[in-house]
């Protein structure tokens, strides 16, 4: 409305609403559409004909093809002078929504071969009408006396009028370009503070990270032995400031529907959205920067001059600002998400191995050399690491030779053991140690200020440009996709009488037991959170709610908005996890058992599917895995392929159910789901969570047709519905009509008509009801139901004082005493069958078996998530393998091996967040449907992920074995490759899939979860020793390199790699030192190398000596990494640990946080089956005597303890049966 249009769409707004609201909601944009004289369209799905009457025009379409418009008093007029029947009581709406189905209009007599039958019948019918005819008058004499030209004119010179003053007469916007950016800042800012806890949680988030890298690195050795942790912190300082841009992407997709709608209303230009969150942007972004950096850089012992901190403060913002930047300029060049994230993780992975620190830049290849160039990463490393090292003296902390039997030798006989080190020198300038370890130059620093500042400039144009011609992604439309060899059959068409008596004839031929459902004084209350933590405040959803169904009895549930439907439904069928719960809920007369949830069915109005099945493979695993195992699989198979014919669904059982956008529509989904609960067989009770919601006026009347069908045929069944018309509204048996706060305000029969409900509300003082009024709406009005209406009385009351009450309460007594007086062996049969007391109907490697099958379903059919996995490892393999293409023998060479090693172990952390994203769909399956049905054990779901997941990580390893081993020429030694091949490709699978499935399954949401993964990520790879030498850490720390697994996979791969490999130092890599006169380099420095280590390369010469500090892979092993080869099986037994630790924690941490929440509200079995049949022989025995007896309501329980039903008689001389719900069983 405040986009001041002349034309407003209203798609399906009043979809969720109750009656009275939707009616309000339509009469707000009746008195708008009078009052601002403008245009409004709107497509309403089960409109009432109150709602159907205040428009002015209706246009009814057939498959996208017109077939009338006019006024909405002459539409049902058409179509009956056409040849169709209005059935009595009919609304307009339901009658125009039926003339475009086959199964849902009737004929008149005498019409059935003249009226029009296929859309081009219906298309030409028009065409040739009057209606359309004066259509087309009407048409051309508005033309006339409307020119459209002079109206274009008028038009823009309103517009003309109220545009600012330099903005262009053609432009679309009525703000210039500076206004539009001062309102769109603003806006930011409020959205900023709007959502401050996300802004805290990243300032939270740097406040840790800053701790645990500054005590990592804390107080920095000052001479030669801390210069490798100094540009390992400003690397790992660097790596986390460009990649926490990475968590604004997802927020860039989900704004573009916002930005892309406001442009259509000629709010803004897009780009004025880019340049605001850039604006917006930039005090968060050097809040957060500026909060690590002060962290870490202070208790890490860097630089504290403040001209050194400003200017590493500046090299640290100024990538970040880049990144940001990068990062939102691919978001607005790609159409998805998960395309944006792998653009971003490729881009940003090149970038982190060609900054300088992973591989130095004398040492790349030149097919990849070109990245390092147009790197901003590179240019902000040399500046960080130059600003550090510029006019630095580092003392010598290691000097060759030295140690026993050295001490007198004078120091112009040693070597500082260092890069850039001079022969007896025992300071080292910064400035060489940079030259000849990184080639880097002080002078570039500004320089490379300059060229960040132009990468970042570059940037934002690009992204400006891109975001101001951004374009919306179209959807084609819902289609249906097939399994492979399979099309649809068209079987849907057949009329529904004849589905109704099948349907009748297959449910009658089930096992149907006779049982009495009911609730008497059910309360529901819920904490509500207060501003004083040591206050507690309650609200009551639910207020003495009372009720019975019955089988063959279709039972409606109905209320305002709000009023507690779906709250009622949760209680009743055991699923309401918070709060407290107190009344009575009886099956015959008993408390619900274990087995209450196995014999209901509960179909939610969230229609929860795997995309990646098929509708007939959805069924067949219900019905597989919830029938009792017993049965034989044929007959499951055979009942699922009659549910399918049953609710016409055999045209597109073979397809995929698909998501919103591209699979079943809503109504094929709410059949499905209805399906899904039929095939399990329940023979108690069927609830139903608004089935009607969204859907329009013909899919609706199916779907309760359906309900009909099932009921007639013996299914109890209790349904919440929102606006049904009176047609649909008489389907129903019975009413339970709450109002607000959860009250009971009716229950009893509707009647004939829905006269029996009527008399109710007339005799109690309500207004008549109108012949043509639909009584749903006119219960509805009575209570007082919308935002604007009110009631002269407390129907809650009324109903509590009434006869009907007293009546239905004695109904509820009377029935529960005689269902609890049924033959004994009807009771024992229950208890001691072991298909109704299981807790599940099948067993544990059943349910594991199916599971697996479904599964491995899923995970063939996402053909996204396979190839993006097979093309990550691949693409990471082939750029490692050419990156360090054939290793030298050199000490650069080791320390590339190191590098190379942690490239392909920081591709787990991408595929992690894969595995977690896909695994999702599965959980939120299980606990919104499958967990609550007791459909499986619940951990079959993570174990069956963890065994469907390891193929083809194990392929896929094995494929990215080949393309970075053998390119890189690592040892090609049988026992050394099958090694690597070993820890990498299946036990480092093993382990990052299990770690996975770990966080994945305590996680509330996937953000959450890709939090956590990231944290734990970063403590396993900054404690593993390769950023951080072992010799160097804290000693407060030393405890997590030792439990960090990527410790010991890093010793295991690179041992694999180094066993056995001769070291040939480079001319630049020899440390040279002059011997004492008269003595060779060997007779020198012989004792001290046959106890450090390393070879002389001129052991025989008498002058410059040329010491090599490594002779083989295996002294850089014991001596950097803290390893030796023999420890590698000690290292695979640790392995074996943490991927049974995953696997343990995985399975317990899941019960703990996100299944034991759902059964503290469940029943304990009772094990003491004899004592249990003897009690409830001698309370029958009793009831017997004292017909006059009734069950009164137990007492108080909460929804949060464990409970075990145990049968207390009353003391002596009691009337009365009493139910004791406890924790523990009583005292005798």
């Amino acid at each position: 409305m405040a986009a001041r249009g002349t034309m407003y769409c209203w798609d399906n707004a009043t979809r969720g609403l109750d009656s009275s609201t939707a009616l309000e909601y339509a009469r707000a944009i009746r008195a708008s559409t009078n009052i601002l004289r403008n245009v409004s369209i709107m497509a309403a799905y089960q409109a009432s004909e109150n709602i159907y009457n205040l428009f002015d025009k209706v246009t009814v379409l057939y498959s996208g093809k017109q077939i009338f418009f006019g006024h909405v008093s002459r539409a049902k007029e058409y179509f009956e002078r056409m040849g169709f029947y209005c059935r009595p009581r009919q609304t307009t709406v339901e009658f125009l929504s039926a003339i475009t189905d086959p199964n849902g209009r009737c004929m008149r007599n005498g019409y059935e071969e003249i009226a029009p039958q296929t859309v081009d019948e219906f298309v030409a019918y028009w065409r040739q009408s009057p209606e359309y005819m004066a259509l087309v008058d009407e048409k051309s004499r508005y033309s006339y006396f409307a020119n459209p030209e002079d109206t274009v004119t008028r038009f823009r010179n309103v517009r003309a009028r109220e545009k600012m003053a330099g903005q262009r007469n053609r432009s679309r916007y009525l703000l210039n370009y500076p206004a539009q950016l001062w309102l769109a800042v603003t806006r930011g800012f409020q959205r900023i503070n709007g959502d401050r806890a996300y802004t805290i949680a990243r300032l939270f988030g740097c406040v840790v990270q800053g701790v645990i890298i500054g005590t990592l690195f804390y107080n920095m050795s000052e001479g030669t032995s801390g210069a490798f942790s100094r540009s390992g912190i400003m690397f790992y300082a660097l790596l986390f400031n460009v990649l926490s841009p990475l968590s604004d992407i997802p927020i860039a997709f989900i704004n573009r529907p916002v930005i892309l709608k406001q442009r259509g209303y000629s709010f803004y230009h897009p780009s004025v959205e880019a340049l605001q969150n850039l604006v917006t942007d930039l005090p968060i972004r050097i809040i957060l920067v500026l909060t690590f950096t002060v962290i870490f850089y202070f208790l890490s012992g860097m630089n504290n001059s403040a001209p050194r901190f400003f200017i590493y403060f500046l090299f640290s913002l100024l990538p970040t600002f880049c990144i940001s930047t990068l990062f939102q300029l691919i978001s607005a060049t790609v159409k998805t998400v998960s395309t944006a994230n792998s653009v971003a993780g490729i881009v940003n992975s090149a970038f982190i191995i060609y900054a300088g620190y992973m591989i130095p830049t004398f040492s790349m290849h030149p097919w990849f050399r070109w990245i390092n160039y147009i790197n901003p990463l590179n240019y902000a490393f040399e500046s960080m690491v130059t600003n550090e090292f510029h006019e630095r003296e580092m003392h010598c902390n290691s000097v060759i030779p030295s140690g026993p039997g050295y001490e007198k030798v004078n120091r112009e006989n040693q070597v500082c053991a260092f890069s850039g080190s001079l022969p007896g020198q025992d300071i080292v300038s910064g400035d060489h140690y940079l030259e000849a370890e990184y080639r880097y130059e002080h002078d570039h620093l500004w320089r490379n200020f300059g060229i960040l500042l132009g990468f970042w400039a570059l940037f934002i144009v690009l992204q400006t440009i891109f975001t101001e011609y951004l374009k919306p992604h179209m959807n084609k439309g819902n289609s249906l996709l097939f399994k492979r060899g399979f099309h649809p059959v068209d079987n849907g068409a057949l009329p529904f009488a004849n589905k109704r008596n099948s349907t009748t004839s297959v449910l009658t031929q089930r096992h149907m037991m006779d049982s009495f459902f009911s609730w008497q004084d059910v309360n529901y209350t819920i904490p509500v959170k207060t501003k004083k933590r040591d206050q507690e405040k309650t609200r009551t959803l639910l207020h003495d709610v009372q009720g019975y169904v019955v089988p063959g009895k279709l039972t409606a549930l109905m209320g305002e908005s709000g009023a507690g439907k779906t709250t009622l439904l949760n209680v009743l069928s055991q699923r309401a996890n918070l709060g407290t719960v107190t009344g009575d809920i009886y099956v015959n007369g008993r408390p619900v058992d274990e087995t209450f949830k196995r014999r209901t069915g509960y179909v939610q109005q969230q229609d929860v599917h795997l995309s990646e099945t098929t509708v007939r493979e959805s069924l067949q695993f219900a019905a597989r895995l919830r029938q009792p195992a017993d049965v034989p699989d044929e007959e499951k198979l055979a009942y699922v392929e009659t549910i399918i014919d049953m609710l016409g669904m055999g045209s597109y059982a073979d397809a995929f159910i698909g998501t919103v956008e591209k699979g079943l529509t809503g109504e094929q989904r709410k059949k499905l789901s209805i399906g899904v609960e039929l095939v399990a067989k329940p023979s108690l009770l069927l609830f139903l969570d608004e089935p009607t919601s969204g859907l329009d006026s013909q899919s609706a009347w199916a779907i309760v047709k359906l309900l009909r069908s099932l009921a007639d045929s013996g299914q109890a069944i209790l349904c919440t519905i929102h606006q049904p018309s009176a047609t649909l509204f008489e389907q129903f048996d019975r009413l339970l009509l709450l109002s607000k706060g959860g009250k009971t305000v009716y229950f009893g029969e509707i009647g004939p008509n829905s006269q029996t409900v009527v008399n109710y509300f007339e005799k109690n003082g309500a207004r008549p009801c109108m012949d043509d009024e639909n009584p749903a709406e006119y219960m509805l009005d009575c209570i007082g139901a919308g935002a604007t209406a009110t009631v002269s009385q407390d129907w809650a009351h009324v109903w509590e004082n009434s006869k009907d009450f007293i009546a239905i309460k004695d109904e509820i007594t009377n029935i529960s005493i005689q269902t609890w007086q049924q033959p004994d062996r009807i009771l024992k049969h229950e208890l001691e069958s072991k298909s109704l007391t299981g807790k599940y109907a099948t067993g544990y490697f059943t349910q594991l078996k199916w599971m697996l099958w479904r599964t491995s379903i899923q995970y063939w059919r996402s053909p996204t998530y396979i190839y993006s996995k097979l093309v990550l490892m691949i693409l990471v393999g082939l750029f490692a393998g050419f990156t360090y293409w054939k290793v030298d023998d050199s000490v650069v060479g080791l320390k590339n091996v190191l590098f190379s090693i942690l490239l392909i172990l920081l591709l787990s952390a991408p595929l992690s967040n894969q595995i977690q994203a896909h695994v999702f769909p599965s959980r939120e399956l299980f606990e919104g449907r499958e967990n609550a049905s007791n459909t499986f054990h619940w951990s079959i779901l993570p174990l069956s992920h963890f065994l469907v997941e390891l193929p083809y990580h194990l392929l896929f390893s094995s494929i990215l074995f080949c393309c970075f081993y053998f390119p890189t020429g690592y040892n090609t030694d049988a026992e050394n490759a099958g090694m690597f091949y070993f820890v990498y490709c299946v036990l480092f699978q093993i382990y990052y899939i299990s770690f996975s499935l770990l966080v994945v399954y305590i996680s509330p949401d996937i953000p959450s979860a890709g939090a956590l993964t990231s944290l734990l990520f970063t403590f396993k790879v900054a404690f593993c020793g390769i950023l951080q030498p072992k010799s160097e850490i804290p000693g407060f720390w030393t405890f997590m390199y030792k439990v960090s697994p990527y410790t010991y996979f890093v010793q295991s791969i690179l041992g694999s790699i180094l066993h056995n490999k001769p070291v040939v130092c480079q001319p630049e890599e020899f440390n040279v030192f002059q011997p004492m006169d008269g003595m060779t380099c060997y007779e020198f420095a012989g004792t001290f190398i046959s106890r450090a280590g390393g070879y002389l390369n001129n052991p025989e010469a008498t002058d410059n000596c040329q010491y090599c500090q490594y002779r083989s892979g295996d002294e850089y092993l014991a001596r950097s990494m803290d390893t030796e080869w023999s420890d590698r099986w000690r290292n695979v037994g640790f392995f074996f640990i943490y991927i049974v630790f995953n696997l343990l924690a995985m399975l317990a941490l899941f019960y703990l946080f996100r299944v034991k929440v759902w059964k503290q509200n469940r029943s304990k079995p009772n094990n003491k089956k004899d004592n249990f049949l003897a009690d409830a022989d001698a309370i029958r025995a009793k009831s017997c005597e004292n017909r006059k007896g009734s069950i009164p309501s137990s007492r108080r329980r909460s929804a949060n303890e464990g409970k075990e039903w145990w049968i207390k008689p009353e003391p002596s001389g009691s009337q009365k049966l009493h139910i004791d719900v406890s924790p523990y069983p009583p005292k005798a």
